[in-house]
Order: structure tokens, then C-alpha cells, then sequence
């Protein structure tokens, strides 16, 4: 103890060094590069900062203020760990402000955190032991605990001193496009403070409502429109069913492992109908609610947050309102509880007639969320019936969820073997529990076809959003993926949904290249069942009409990405350093992506976050 007292004004010393090195474990996990030199200057004059206002003015328990601003400072970066690990970006304080769903989500959370993560929270431990011993032994001595002060002049040249080096960090790397390599050039806590404030002072004014046109959309996205567009009314009168599937990814199609098909039922629908496998999600931090709102009104989500927050306060424009206005009964089907990322706000917001949620299906063989997907469709199976059987045709969204991260599925439930090499792992479980998926996929397939519902509706299937992050693979997972895909893993795999197509009289067996994304579903379906977009604003286009598209992304990766009909391309600090990664291979190529797509890729996004903020509030909802 008494060596421990005299650390006295050395304390700044030891919280820097302790502080150091959970940035450095920080920078190793979130950083292609790792820690540096750069880390040190970056990173110690925030710590400084803080130090310097404590000694200031804390009068006495410095020592323990000392220890809760190492606390916080560890939260953030156990957090920076813990949200790119899933998500592959720097989490900033919008996200931190959702945090309420990591308790509802938890199984998945906590399956991403690697052990060693929690060693940052070693030395909290022991100092909080260090401060209880103190103060028990000053209070048998009758003599408090102090420390020498440090020097006033020598504060003012570390804090004058700090201050400058964060505004150096900052200031020059403020016009970078790459979320990620801001954080690293400015420094990760420098760059979560700029964030806060560059939301008020940096961002662009929205549109004009007077420039935000359907012409303009269309010229910035490539889309041709045609007076006579082909196949408009094919599928009129039909019935439309929308199937939203949980976590499945492109590459499950047609896949074998040991020479066993993965996916059986949804790759024989592929081959049987019009598969786009070039088709891509476009969700962010509220993953499978975000897929429902952008299939739904063909807007891209919002720059920061879940679009079920703040866009669910506005008079949205929605496909389940447009095919009400058209005659159609509407109904989304979930077995998760409808108030799970304010659903409860989301469903009136799309204007869906009816929802059926949790309270309807109940917790009967539960997984993940809620029922399995096999007690999913078999409830689900007779609503669409009693549906058809009405005068009026039906607009339905099925949303499966057995098949959710971490992918802990039920040893009884499970329908195929893996071999030895897979047990155990995030590809293996992964793998197992689409297996699953597929089979009770299958069986309600099996089900429209025997009801009549198969031939008397345009039914959509597509996979909500990756399953398999990048960002959270060990390295004999990576080794598993790269077995699977027969080269290297990459971004484009990882982003890559299936999009399946059933029309009848109208699509035919084939696969079909054409770049799509999740936003295009709406003009799609429009353009089958015969309903006019004339008076509806939308960011996406009919996929059986497009000659070539480009989809912007948001979340997950920098913005700034953009998917061509050639590339996926990703910005470094601007599009010069950026990199393309081939649709076809996942192949780093040059010379596949322009700056005029990246312009116009980023224009779609401001256009549409300015279209939803002109839209007026719902009736009964406050701003």
C-alpha cells in the first residue's frame, strides 16, 4: 500500500498507460492496420484532457474520479468492439442510443464478444480494490489520503497542448468519406465527440420539395422508363405474397457440403422461377426491420439509426397503401412481439390492415424470437386462405425468423449432419440452421401449391439481410467460407441476397444478372399487379424493365458504397483511394466504378432523407 500511495502525481502517467493500451486492443480489432505510433497520438490527448479537468477541480478523491473516467472510457471501447464486430463500423452516440435492444437481442450479442475483450475490465477491479483499501486504512488512522498535486503550469501546457492536437486530428479529416478510416485518422475518441456535434454543424440543408421529382430519381439512379412498360397488369387481380426470409445469403443457392445440398427446396425454386442473383440488402442498424420498411416504400433508410425511429413519425408512402387504394386486403405475418424495434409505430405507419405478431402464434416450440418456423407457417398457412377466400385480392408479408444470429438452433431440430470441421463454429451453426429454415420453407411451398394460392399470386422471396458478418469470423471460420466459396470471402458475398420471382404466365426458369436491391421490390410488384407509380415518389425501379441500376448502401459499410451492374465499390478517405471489388469474383479491380456513379450514388441518399422530412407527421404524432 504504501508503494501504491506514492504514485501521487504520477497517477496521469498510469491511467494514460492503462488507457493506451485499451485503445491499442481497440485498434487491433476494428483496424485493418492495428495499433501504431498514430494510436498514441490520437488517442492520449483526449485522455489528457479529461485528466487535466480533474485535477482542475476535484478538490480530493481524485484517485477516484480518476477510476470513473477510465470506466467510461472502457464502456466506449468495449462497445466500439462489441458493435463492429456485427455491424463493421465505429458505433457512434446515435447508435449507443439504442441500446435498450441489446437486452432483447442478447444471445446474439454476447455470442460476438471474444473472451480476452473482457481483460479491459481488469484493472477497474483491481483499481476499485486499490480505493477500498485506502479509505479503510485512512479511516483507522484517522489520517485522509492525499496526494500531491500536480503542477498548475505544467496542467495548462498538457491541456493547451491537448486541445490542439485533437483539433489537428480533426480538423483535416473532416471530408472523409469512410466512416472507418475518419476514426482511424482522427482518433476513435476524437471521432466519437466530432459526431456528436458535426450532426448539427456539418450536415447538408435538405432538398427543396421542388427538386426531389420521380425524373430526377430516375436520372441519378439509371433507370429508363418506358410509356409501355413490359409485363404492366401481367399478374392484375392476383394475390401478392411477400416472403422475408431471416439471414439468408445468395451463396446458400445451390450449395453442397460433402456433396449434400444445403438449401434443397429454396435452390429448386431458384431453378424454377426467375432468380436475380445479383441482388443485394440495404438495412442498417435495425437489420430485419429496416428490410420491411425499405421492401415497403422504396426509400432508403436513414443516415443514422433504425428507420422504425424518428421516419415512422411521418406520413409514409408504402406499398400496402397503395394496393389498399387499389382494392387489396393487407396483412403482415411476425412472431416476434409487434413493439420489438417499434413495430407497434412501423405497421400503422406502412398502413398495413392487419398484423399478426407474438401474441397470435405464441411461444409454441420456441426459436430465437418466438414460435419456430415450422409453427410459423402452419399458423400463418390458413390466414392466407381464409384471405383468398375473400372477394378482394390480398397483399401478405411472411417474415421467418427461426434462422437468426447466433444461430442456436435445437439439436432436435436439426435436419442435416455437418461435418466434424464445421461443429462448433458460426458457419457451421449458420449453415444448420438454414437447413432448418429450408425445410419449413419447403413444406409451406408445399402448401400455397396444394391450396391453389401458388397459381393465383406473384410471390416474392428474398433473404433480409447477411448472416455470415465479415467482421466476426476467426480465422478457421474464414478458412470454412473459403472452402465453401471456393476462393475468398468478401464483401460482395456477404451482401448478396437471394431475390426469387414467381409469376405466373410471366417469369420462367432463369438466373438473371441484373443489379438489384431491396428497394426495387416495390416498383417491381407495382408493375406486375398493374398499380400506377405515377403519384408515388420511389428510389427503386422495376427490376423486369431495367437495363442497369445502381444501389447505394448504407450501414454495415462506409458511405460512400455503391453496387454497379460491374462492382461493389467502397471509398477510402475519398473515391481516389477507394476500391472495387468485382459482383462476379469479389476481385480487386480497377477502372469498374466511376466518381459520376459515386456522386449520383450519394445524391439518391440526400434526395431521400430530404423526401421523408418534407413528408407530413401522422395524425397524432408529435415531432
Amino acid at each position: 500500500m504504501p508503494q501504491l500511495m506514492r504514485l501521487g502525481n504520477r497517477r496521469i502517467l498510469l491511467f494514460t498507460l492503462i488507457l493506451v493500451l485499451k485503445g491499442a486492443l481497440a485498434w487491433f480489432v476494428v483496424f485493418e492496420d492495428g495499433p501504431s505510433w498514430l494510436t498514441l497520438w490520437t488517442e492520449i490527448p483526449f485522455f489528457w484532457i479529461v485528466f487535466c479537468l480533474i485535477e482542475w477541480f476535484a478538490k480530493k478523491r481524485k484517485l477516484l474520479y480518476y477510476t470513473l473516467a477510465n470506466l467510461l472510457f472502457t464502456l466506449l471501447y468495449f462497445t466500439v468492439l462489441m458493435y463492429y464486430k456485427y455491424y463493421g463500423i465505429i458505433v457512434t452516440y446515435h447508435a449507443i442510443t439504442q441500446a435498450g435492444k441489446v437486452t432483447q437481442v442478447g444471445d446474439s450479442t454476447y455470442s460476438l464478444m471474444d473472451p480476452y475483450y473482457l481483460l479491459v475490465f481488469v484493472d477497474i477491479i483491481v483499481l476499485g480494490f486499490v480505493l477500498y483499501r485506502i479509505r479503510r486504512n485512512s479511516a483507522r488512522s484517522n489520517k485522509p489520503f492525499t496526494v500531491k498535486p500536480v503542477a498548475k503550469p505544467v496542467l495548462g501546457v498538457m491541456f493547451v497542448l491537448s486541445i490542439v492536437l485533437c483539433i489537428f486530428n480533426v480538423w483535416p479529416n473532416r471530408a472523409s468519406m469512410n466512416e472507418n478510416k475518419q476514426a482511424e485518422e482522427m482518433g476513435i475518441l476524437n471521432y466519437e465527440v466530432y459526431t456528436i456535434f458535426a450532426d448539427t454543424t456539418a450536415d447538408e440543408e435538405p432538398a427543396p420539395m421542388n427538386e426531389i421529382t420521380q425524373a430526377r430519381i430516375d436520372e441519378l439512379k439509371g433507370a429508363s422508363k418506358s410509356a409501355s412498360p413490359a409485363h404492366f397488369g401481367a399478374a392484375k387481380g392476383k394475390n401478392l405474397i411477400i416472403v422475408q426470409m431471416e439471414s439468408v445469403q445468395n451463396f446458400l443457392i445451390d450449395l453442397k457440403i460433402d456433396g449434400r445440398e444445403v438449401m434443397p427446396n429454396l435452390s429448386k425454386l431458384a431453378r424454377e422461377n426467375a432468380h436475380y442473383d445479383n441482388f443485394y440488402t440495404m438495412v442498417g442498424q435495425g437489420t430485419t426491420s429496416d428490410a420491411e420498411f425499405v421492401t415497403n416504400t422504396s426509400l432508403y433508410i436513414p443516415k443514422h439509426g433504425a428507420a422504425t425511429e424518428d421516419y415512422v413519425k411521418h406520413e409514409l408512402p408504402s406499398l400496402p397503401k397503395l394496393l389498399t387504394a387499389s382494392g387489396y386486403d393487407t396483412a403482415t405475418f411476425h412472431t416476434n412481439d409487434v413493439s420489438f424495434w417499434n413495430r407497434t409505430e412501423l405497421y400503422p405507419a406502412l398502413g398495413w390492415g392487419t398484423f399478426y405478431d407474438k401474441a397470435f402464434y405464441g411461444d409454441q416450440d420456441h426459436i430465437a424470437f418466438g414460435a419456430s418456423d415450422e409453427v410459423f407457417f402452419e399458423k400463418t398457412m390458413p390466414k392466407l386462405i381464409e384471405m383468398d377466400a375473400a372477394e378482394k385480392p390480398f397483399y401478405a408479408m411472411v417474415i421467418s425468423m427461426s434462422a437468426h444470429h447466433p444461430f442456436h438452433l435445437p439439436e432436435e431440430k436439426y435436419k442435416m449432419q455437418l461435418p466434424e470441421r464445421f461443429e462448433g463454429t458460426l458457419v457451421g451453426d449458420y449453415i444448420r440452421s438454414q437447413n432448418y429454415a429450408d425445410w419449413a420453407i419447403g413444406k409451406f411451398i408445399d402448401d400455397l401449391k396444394t391450396s391453389g394460392l401458388w397459381e393465383n399470386s406473384v410471390v416474392m422471396f428474398y433473404g433480409d439481410h447477411q448472416g455470415v458478418s465479415l467482421y466476426a469470423l476467426d480465422g478457421k471460420e474464414k478458412e470454412l467460407m473459403q472452402e465453401v466459396m471456393d476462393r475468398e470471402y468478401g464483401y460482395t458475398d456477404m451482401f448478396n441476397i437471394p431475390f426469387i420471382l414467381h409469376a405466373p404466365g410471366v417469369t420462367s426458369p432463369s438466373e438473371i444478372g441484373m443489379t438489384g436491391g431491396l428497394i426495387d421490390i416495390l416498383p417491381t410488384a407495382a408493375n406486375l399487379l398493374g398499380v400506377s407509380l405515377d403519384q408515388q415518389i420511389h428510389f427503386g425501379q422495376d427490376l423486369l424493365n431495367a437495363q442497369s441500376n445502381l444501389v447505394p448502401m448504407r450501414h454495415f459499410l462506409p458511405t460512400g458504397t455503391f453496387i454497379n451492374d460491374k462492382a461493389m465499390f467502397l471509398p477510402g478517405i475519398s473515391f481516389e483511394d477507394g476500391t472495387a471489388y468485382d459482383v462476379l469474383d469479389n476481385s480487386v479491380k480497377a477502372g469498374i466504378a466511376t466518381k459520376e456513379e459515386s456522386d449520383r450514388a450519394l445524391a439518391l441518399l440526400h434526395l431521400s432523407d430530404s423526401f421523408v422530412e418534407h413528408l407530413p407527421l401522422r395524425e397524432g404524432v408529435e415531432e
